[in-house]
């Protein structure tokens, strides 16, 4: 079996990398986030990413998108993460995949197409402030009601939240769990930007008092498992995206260690920075190769998706904010400094960390699915 990327693929890489080289360098995305009255993106590149196709990548071609896979995803996802690209793509694609899976045609019919155009950005909300980050820890409550349900409940580490005209809510009702669309400005729903340490990552709480959702509202195939299938997804998009922000950290770090001479020598000679450095490449090229296992078993509805999902998030919320760690401090004294770029990967690494369940959690999964 031939386990390389088609040509389709990488001249997709090529692209992207090269769009976003020329549009949004490192030095871009500071004066995007930075800017605290802004939305955290770019409105004009949304708009462009869009009009590429990237939006709606994976949404089928019959609502506007690509009809691409999640492999191909991964691609993108991974020069996204290069360069540290500012934008609600992960969320956005994330709720046109749920309504995708599991709404009904009327409800794809609907939304796809706005999502797929970028006209409509979306975000999905399952976290909540328990300590289970799985469908055990959902305690948003819908109760039922004449023509649909009551929402009531809270949402965190939501991510742009601040932004999203529409959001995919993961609730609990007494016959069990399932999927929910919410537009911004539903009356009773509250939502709160929240401090976070990536600047390139903005997040929010909902808060539901009694908001009322009609019944074609509710993702018709949505249950449990789902909501779980939707955490996994979630899962291999960000772990996606961490695998180019951990290659371009360490990319930056080997030029930077090529170019410092110290005792008469470039640092990168000395045994105490190219060992870390060979331990950096093996994790990330690990958990790189784990995150294209999982997405191929997401396209083919593999029965190992969950444990592939979970192998791939656990291994990268482990060592990516290790390698974070390790690349500013081989800088030395100027990796501490706002101005250089390495402290930007490690606050991303900072962030992957608990989105969509940190390791420990991942790893207890792993154990579980696979029968220990």
């Amino acid at each position: 079996m031939n386990f390389g990327f088609t040509e389709e693929q990488d001249l997709l890489r090529s692209e992207a990398r090269k769009f976003l080289d020329e549009r949004c360098g490192l030095d871009t995305v500071r004066e995007i986030t930075e800017d605290a009255s802004g939305p955290g993106f770019s409105r004009d590149l949304w708009k462009q990413i869009a009009e590429l196709g990237w939006v709606g990548l994976t949404i089928p071609e019959a609502h506007g998108g690509a009809g691409l896979g999640w492999v191909d995803w991964v691609v993108v996802l991974e020069e996204t993460g290069r360069s540290l690209f500012p934008s609600p793509l992960i969320s956005t694609a994330l709720a046109a995949h749920a309504i995708a899976r599991f709404g009904s045609e009327a409800q794809q019919a609907a939304w796809l197409p706005r999502l797929a155009n970028g006209s409509t950005i979306g975000t999905v909300a399952v976290l909540e402030t328990g300590q289970v980050p799985g469908v055990e820890g959902i305690d948003l409550r819908g109760r039922a009601s004449a023509d649909g349900l009551t929402l009531s409940g809270d949402k965190t580490f939501v991510s742009d939240a601040a932004c999203a005209d529409l959001f995919v809510l993961a609730f609990r009702s007494e016959t069990g769990h399932g999927l929910a669309l919410v537009e911004a400005g539903a009356s009773g729903l509250t939502v709160e930007a929240l401090p976070g340490i990536d600047l390139t990552k903005r997040v929010g709480r909902l808060s539901l008092d009694s908001v009322r959702v009609g019944a074609d509202a509710v993702l018709e195939a949505a249950d449990a498992e789902a909501v779980g299938a939707l955490l996994d997804a979630g899962a291999v998009a960000v772990t996606a995206e961490a695998t180019g922000a951990a290659q371009a950290a360490l990319s930056l770090t080997v030029s930077f260690a090529n170019d410092r001479v110290q005792f008469g020598k470039p640092i990168a000679q000395f045994q105490g920075v190219k060992h870390p450095l060979a331990e950096m490449y093996v994790d990330i090229t690990s958990f790189q190769s784990l995150v294209y296992y999982a997405a191929w078993c997401i396209d083919e509805g593999h029965e190992d998706a969950a444990i592939a999902a979970a192998r791939a998030k656990a291994y990268a919320s482990d060592v990516f904010p290790r390698i974070g760690i390790d690349v500013v401090g081989l800088h030395g004294g100027v990796g501490y400094t706002w101005e250089y770029d390495a402290h930007l990967y490690l606050k991303r690494a900072k962030w992957v960390r608990p989105a969509f369940g940190d390791a420990d959690w991942h790893y207890d999964r792993v154990a579980q699915l696979g029968g220990f």
